[in-house]
């Protein structure tokens, strides 16, 4: 009678006639009456003690079945498709094959646990290799100085303590090397100079204790301007803005740029701008912008090199002559052409003035709105006959040609015959009295044209018997 084989969900997985076998799982099946049924069922028997352990997998696995797979030490189990690694820890230098979801492996080499994710081992722990020491952050329980208990991060680097991690400050009650305190925050180990390096956005402080920078691109907290306090800098300060630089507790001085134009401005109404210099120890001020009345005050030299334009009126505040080195000064340059000159300031209402009239092509000069031509030599004549109402001057041979000359009271009476130093033009008195002394005595007038004895005047000529030796006769027109 034929034997139903069924497997433990009551399905059938083979039917075995009397006297044969079947091999459709792993193990021998026989049927009724075969006779060599013992070395079968020993051999089955044997299979299942070892779990078919081989290094290949059983050739018709029945889901749920066990093989120990010999070239990877492994109990497998068949889940209907492959066999599958049953589990556990597997300790050994390279990563089990054949791993699954949930496997933990040991590193022999390292000492480190790792899980299978069901793709790849994953590091469980612990960060560092056996040769690193102890390496990253460790969670511990340490008292503070009153022996309260306080939860703390220790990173260590190479068994090292490289920093703690605490939420609150607190004086540690056994000495920890590198840590008199430990610092809410983040605490370095103080003997190791341990720094901060890389990017942060915002800092609390900055120590400014060092000026020594470690790099081109590390720059020491010392060689930092301060906003707090007064600083010096030995480099260019750049304002990369137009909005410039703003001065005084309300920004009185302001130095700004638009456009390519810079303006320096004192903002406070009605306040002044002064420059100050050191003159010989003293402080002297040359240049002011008076903030009342928009005028500036200069004091000292000033040397201009180039044109100076003035489009208002130029006073003169001292009494002082004013020195120009120039050869020349010119007037109303730029402008059409128009009378200019020299105003001197008088007690009449125009003044005195000297200035080219420009309609007339000549110099002018007057005063109290009085002016005439300023004559030039080249104006001027020794014919004043020819030319009437002109200045006359002598001619090269020292002559001077007019119509006539009338003289009043030029020169003095002759007064002795010999008297010959005055060089004043004769009067027709003078003329006279050097007749009435023409031979060294005095000849009273007797109120006709002879004076006996020595002159005669007379309309006619004379006649034989008129006068004696030497006498002189002098004829008039009638």
């Amino acid at each position: 009678m034929a034997y139903t084989i069924n497997k433990t969900d009551g399905t059938a997985i083979a039917t075995i006639t009397d006297g044969t076998i079947d091999n459709t799982t792993s193990l021998t099946l026989f049927g009724k009456s075969y006779s060599g049924f013992g070395e079968f069922l020993n051999e089955d028997l044997v299979k299942l003690l070892e779990n078919s352990a081989s290094s290949s997998a059983p050739s018709a696995p029945l889901t749920g079945e066990l093989w120990y797979d010999t070239s990877s030490s492994q109990i497998k189990v068949y889940d209907g498709t492959a066999f599958k690694p049953t589990g556990g820890a597997k300790s050994q230098s390279s990563e089990p094959t054949s791993a699954s979801a949930g496997d933990l492996w040991h590193d022999s080499d390292d000492d480190q646990i790792y899980f299978y994710t069901g793709s790849a081992f994953q590091l469980l722990g612990p960060v560092f290799t056996s040769g690193q020491t102890l390496s990253g952050w460790k969670i511990e329980t340490i008292n503070n100085n009153v022996g309260v208990s306080k939860v703390i991060a220790s990173m260590f680097v190479g068994n090292t303590q490289v920093a703690i991690l605490s939420k609150e400050t607190f004086t540690p009650q056994t000495s920890i090397t590198g840590f008199a305190t430990i610092k809410a925050g983040l605490t370095l180990n103080s003997t190791l100079g341990a720094v901060f390096e890389g990017t942060t956005t915002s800092s609390a402080a900055i120590d400014v204790s060092s000026t020594t920078n470690t790099s081109a691109s590390i720059i020491a907290g010392g060689n930092f301007l301060r906003a707090d306090a007064a600083d010096t800098t030995t480099g260019a300060l750049t304002i990369d803005s137009d909005s410039g630089l703003l001065i005084g507790d309300e920004q009185e001085l302001t130095i700004t740029a638009s456009s390519g134009n810079v303006t320096i401005a004192q903002t406070r109404q009605d306040k002044n701008l002064s420059f100050t210099i050191n003159d010989g120890g003293s402080t002297v001020t040359p240049l002011t912008f008076t903030g009342s009345t928009g005028a500036i005050g200069m004091t000292g030299n000033v040397t201009i090199t180039g044109n100076l334009s003035v489009s208002g009126e130029y006073t003169n505040t001292s009494s002082v002559i004013k020195t120009v080195d120039n050869a020349f000064v010119k007037v109303n340059t730029g402008n059409s052409e128009a009378d200019a000159g020299l105003i001197v300031e008088t007690s009449d209402t125009d003044d005195a003035r000297l200035f080219y009239d420009v309609s007339e092509n000549h110099f002018t000069a007057g005063e109290g709105g009085t002016y005439s031509q300023v004559i030039r030599l080249a104006d001027a004549t020794d014919d004043g006959g020819a030319n009437h109402s002109t200045v006359l001057k002598s001619s090269s041979a020292g002559g001077l040609t007019m119509d006539s000359v009338t003289l009043v009271a030029v020169g003095s009476d002759i007064t002795s015959s010999t008297s010959t130093s005055t060089k004043t033009v004769p009067t027709i008195g003078q003329v006279a009295t050097s007749l009435k002394l023409w031979g060294g005595s005095t000849i009273s007038d007797d109120s006709s044209n002879s004076i006996a004895g020595n002159r005669y005047v007379e309309t006619t000529a004379p006649t034989d018997g008129q006068g004696s030796n030497g006498d002189l006769w002098f004829r008039r027109e009638a």
